[in-house]
């Protein structure tokens, strides 16, 4: 009689990926409950015992801060930015840049404004470690390799002016193309484009009602009907 197979465990997970694993499940939780959020919720959502939580983290403070610095990482939209294919139509670059700008700064506004709402301060601490490391996404043809200063693993958390620089980058490097067709240079639209961008999202429900398909017209064409004609 033949002897059965041996089973193998699964690998474990690295103390990385467990980080990476409970912010993951978190961060919708903080979003929704802010601070109010327990050990007890997130276990559940990630599927493991809340023991295993405080193996991975000091404490629920802990938790909160990977998870804030979570959804403030820029290396997620940067990535997806990197990933439009240049090939496509100007306007069609920035409108897939808008809806991945768009969904990046609501997330991160989500579990701010929880935290803030359900009176969560935030010590400033030295720069966080990245949960889960940092993968290599596929890019499609036409796509580009973006070497910001960004993607570095030494990057500070809170490096508000180091984030917008490499995202303004960013940006430019998809307008770069179509540099001769435009009156102003692709550093200028980009940053156009983050100003624009911002004030919408700033007016709550009203600006998120704009089409990114109608706020890229309006940062290309602008609202007169025959551009150039007013006075």
């Amino acid at each position: 009689m033949a002897e059965p197979p041996t089973r193998r465990r699964a690998p474990g997970m690295s103390a990385e990926q467990r980080r990476a694993m409970i912010v993951a499940a978190a961060l919708p939780l903080i979003a929704e409950y802010g601070a109010a959020v327990t050990t007890a919720q997130i276990a559940r959502a990630a599927g493991i015992g809340e023991a295993t939580i405080f193996r991975a983290f000091k404490d629920k403070e802990e938790v909160m801060a990977a998870c804030t610095a979570e959804a403030m990482n820029p290396s997620h939209v940067l990535r997806e930015l990197a990933s439009i294919s240049l090939d496509q139509p100007l306007a069609d670059r920035l409108t897939e840049a808008a809806e991945a700008m768009r969904a990046h700064l609501t997330r991160m506004g989500a579990v701010a404004g929880a935290l803030h709402a359900s009176g969560h301060r935030r010590e400033r601490t030295p720069a966080a470690r990245p949960t889960g490391g940092r993968p290599t996404a596929a890019r499609p043809t036409g796509g580009r390799t973006s070497d910001n200063a960004h993607d570095g693993p030494d990057r500070p958390a809170d490096s508000r002016e180091t984030s917008m620089r490499a995202t303004r980058d960013a940006l430019a490097e998809l307008v770069e193309p179509d540099r001769q067709a435009l009156r102003l240079p692709p550093e200028r639209v980009a940053s156009i484009f983050l100003g624009m961008l911002f004030t919408q999202l700033h007016f709550g429900a009203e600006g998120a009602g704009v089409d990114p398909v109608e706020f890229v017209d309006v940062l290309l064409h602008g609202t007169l009907n025959q551009p150039g004609s007013g006075t």
